[in-house]
């Protein structure tokens, strides 16, 4: 059996050899916020920012990040992802946006680091077609909201914790 590590046996870095893995349907959830001013979420979402039209071109950069992951992480594989969305919440109560991602293929190796990736990407989409109105917008509350596929199963997390959506 193989040791999947990003370490070979000389303690040098390397990408891991998934070569004799078995493809099986993978799937990755992420999240993530992006905090701004009242002012700036109604701007977003009365599409009165010059920029355009700030969550669809969100959507594309984000769903694009998940398609170049491996381009942007170290050791990531590049993997053909077939399926990647990614959607927003607007949360006036909390004046934010949430972001969610959900990337799936039927492959050797997951797609965590596509749907992070993806929410991250989207969120600094967001920063920047609003920073001219709102330099003190946050990112935060990047995670993994759940997994499925390969050897490790099913991961959830815990909703009631700092890693959900709301």
């Amino acid at each position: 059996m193989k040791d999947f590590t990003h370490l070979d046996a000389d303690g040098r870095v390397r990408m891991v050899d998934v070569g004799d893995k078995a493809e099986t349907p993978r799937t990755a959830v992420a999240g993530a916020h992006v905090v701004m001013a009242p002012e700036t979420l109604e701007r977003i979402m009365d599409e009165k920012v010059k920029k355009g039209n700030v969550l669809e071109t969100a959507r594309i950069a984000g769903i694009m990040a998940a398609k170049k992951t491996s381009d942007l992480i170290p050791m990531c594989h590049p993997l053909n992802i077939t399926h990647a969305r990614v959607d927003f919440f607007p949360d006036p109560s909390g004046n934010r946006i949430r972001i969610e991602a959900e990337v799936s293929l039927t492959g050797k190796t997951g797609v965590e680091m596509e749907a992070l990736t993806a929410v991250t990407v989207a969120g600094l989409t967001i920063y920047d077609m609003c920073k001219s109105y709102d330099r003190a917008m946050s990112i935060s509350k990047v995670f993994l909201k759940s997994k499925s596929g390969g050897k490790s199963g099913v991961y959830r997390a815990d909703p009631s914790g700092d890693n959900d959506l709301s």
